[in-house]
């Protein structure tokens, strides 16, 4: 299982997240050795915004010399050797914010999961914001399919439990859902990342965010601890 770096949410183009885009870029430099380390943008949740890329090369190349690549797939065919290139040359993958179902929907139509299986089997790291971060657990809290309408959704399950991100903007109507069900979950605020290795939580990095776990089992109150 890849070292991931969870991004509960924050605005990249003006660099609230730079202290935890700073310790990605130490990890990614770490493994690229000698070599110069890169980088490959996933902005599948957004559509494959470019504007989203730009800004992600701005920080990583303009700020910490990563080279960049990104991996576009929505509204197009993918080319299995350039794809498979551009995975195998990276040192992390970074999943942008957006839209989570219709990237999951997406990821398994145009056939861009299984490079991302091959990243997670082959160790390498992996780090998402919003979308990017919560997709990887059995249920994620997300208004992906109605704008402001906020629901559990399923994830793709290979991280245990739950999990909202933006929880600093989401917590009331969160922690409604989770003294009602009597659920843990985890909640990751702007400008925090919840760190897993070996799918695990080991810590979190702040860029003035926190991370939360969050205990409702009694269904009476929230137990909150931060992580």
């Amino acid at each position: 299982m890849a070292h991931m770096i969870l991004i509960g949410g924050g605005e990249l183009k003006t660099r609230e997240t730079l202290e935890i885009d700073a310790y990605i870029a130490r990890l990614a430099k770490a493994h690229a050795g000698e070599s110069r380390a890169c980088g490959l943008f996933l902005p599948t949740a957004s559509h494959d915004c470019m504007p989203y890329y730009n800004t992600f090369h701005k920080v990583y190349t303009g700020i910490f010399d990563i080279k960049t690549d990104v991996a576009l797939t929505v509204g197009r065919e993918i080319d299995p050797e350039k794809m498979q290139k551009k995975f195998a040359a990276a040192d992390f993958l970074y999943i942008g914010g957006g839209d989570t179902v219709f990237m999951l929907k997406s990821w398994h139509e145009t056939g861009l999961y299984p490079y991302i299986q091959a990243a997670l089997a082959r160790g390498t790291l992996i780090c998402g914001l919003s979308a990017g971060a919560i997709c990887w657990f059995e249920e994620m809290y997300s208004d992906s399919v109605i704008e402001g309408e906020y629901a559990m959704y399923p994830g793709l399950g290979i991280l245990k439990g739950k999990i909202s991100p933006h929880y600093n903007e989401r917590m009331l109507d969160f922690d409604r859902i989770l003294l009602y069900n009597q659920y843990c979950a985890w909640g990751v605020e702007n400008n925090a990342a919840l760190e897993i290795v070996d799918g695990k939580p080991v810590g979190s990095i702040s860029a003035g965010g926190k991370v939360w776990w969050l205990d409702a089992t009694s269904g009476e109150k929230i137990v909150k601890t931060e992580f």
